[in-house]
């Protein structure tokens, strides 16, 4: 980030500010806001109501804070599981609402896949900047996206045994096969709970799908209503582009993809930015806001799931 500032920094390019359009950085904190919220609303319907909102939302905000210090092809979602266990669930049902998340957040990514691969017909989806080997990339991202929801739908939705044969085929290992009798009941637990979801009447997947839908279109939205807030742009082709970037997100492999998606972000938002001197400071209070908010309050809610743990620790000793 602070190499973009530097490369596309101009001395007076605050003074070039629209005040009219700053209201809309305010906008950009509540469509954030939103994205939290349509996630805990997600993790507490999954969960049939017994987790809380509160807990909802620390959930969730330990998710974030977790994906954002990792990996993202590792993701949060280890973290969210452990934190539901803390909030009373057994691990088996745990795992399973965690894998029914991720399994609707795949089946967003294999509806929005055709949506570019339509779009790219009237606009640039795929800006020309990034190339043969940049279009090669991205059209493997989406077969990876596409095979990968129809493996999970097919263990979450058709065939959860299969999943409980692998958990426990990996804890036979030498290394983990100390945990092997704990991991096998809660297998059954996963498994168990998996059949129940596939029993839900379709409105039950339905709603949960809007939750899953509403909180990617909030992540969609904030890169291309940051922008907006500092100047005029193609809104539609924005918004594509910043659907585009957000899947190639998902493969960078940097802890919480900095660096990387800096990059992603000139490549596909910065030929639409006009002043180039904006580049930087559009990168700048759209990472503030998506991610650096994200660190600090889910740190609040990690470091409560470590107190809590300890405490646990001490009242058993």
């Amino acid at each position: 980030m602070a190499g973009v500032i530097w490369y596309t920094y101009t001395p007076g390019v605050l003074t070039h500010l629209a005040p009219k359009r700053l209201p809309g950085l305010f906008i950009a904190l509540v469509i954030s806001f939103l994205r939290v919220w349509f996630s805990a609303a997600k993790i507490r319907f999954l969960s049939e109501r017994t987790l809380g909102w509160m807990a909802s939302f620390r959930v969730v905000l330990a998710w974030d804070f977790t994906s954002a210090v990792t990996p993202s092809t590792i993701g949060g979602a280890p973290m969210a599981t452990y934190a539901m266990t803390k909030e009373g669930l057994k691990l088996g049902e745990s795992t399973a609402i965690v894998l029914y998340g991720v399994l609707l957040d795949q089946i967003w990514f294999a509806i929005a896949i055709p949506i570019l691969l339509v779009a790219g017909i009237f606009y640039e989806v795929v800006p020309h900047e990034i190339g043969l080997l940049g279009e090669a990339s991205m059209f493997l991202l989406y077969t990876l996206l596409l095979s990968y929801a129809a493996l999970l739908a097919y263990g979450v939705l058709v065939n959860p045994a299969a999943i409980k044969k692998v958990i426990k085929a990996i804890f036979r290992l030498p290394i983990l096969r100390r945990y092997y009798d704990k991991i096998s009941e809660e297998a059954e637990n996963l498994e168990g709970y998996a059949h129940q979801l596939r029993k839900k009447p379709f409105s039950f997947l339905l709603k949960a799908f809007f939750f899953s839908t509403m909180s990617w279109l909030c992540r969609v939205a904030l890169p291309t209503v940051v922008i907006l807030s500092l100047l005029p742009a193609p809104e539609i082709l924005s918004a594509l582009r910043s659907l585009a970037m957000n899947l190639a997100f998902l493969v960078v492999p940097t802890p919480g993809g900095s660096g990387g998606i800096e990059g992603l972000f000139v490549l596909f938002q910065g030929p639409l930015i006009t002043r180039k001197s904006f580049i930087g400071l559009s990168v700048f209070l759209w990472r503030i806001i998506s991610y650096y908010i994200s660190i600090v309050v889910g740190m609040m809610a990690t470091t409560w799931y470590i107190n809590r743990s300890v405490i646990e620790s001490q009242n058993k000793n």
